[in-house]
């Protein structure tokens, strides 16, 4: 699974051949949770209240980069690194 990005002890990745909806996975210590693209909606899992405001902010400022990394994974293409946030 791809590492995307890193910031604050956050790693976002992103997985080959993953369910719809497009969403991507972020982990903070032993807490992780799947976040969905477009609405930004927690699918699974559970991470802190202050990492998930974290994940929800760098997530807005890079929607479209991590649409095309979806459609890039699902096209089994190589992932784009992405900004971490800062």
């Amino acid at each position: 699974m791809p590492t995307l990005s890193t910031f604050f002890g956050i790693a976002i990745r992103m997985y080959y051949d993953d369910h719809s909806p497009p969403h991507f996975h972020a982990y903070y210590g032993s807490s992780s949770a799947q976040v969905a693209i477009d609405s930004l909606e927690v699918l699974s899992g559970v991470l802190p209240k202050r990492v998930l405001a974290l994940v929800i902010e760098w997530a807005i400022s890079h929607r479209q980069e991590l649409r095309d990394d979806w459609q890039l994974a699902c096209d089994h293409q190589p992932l784009a690194a992405i900004d971490p946030l800062e």
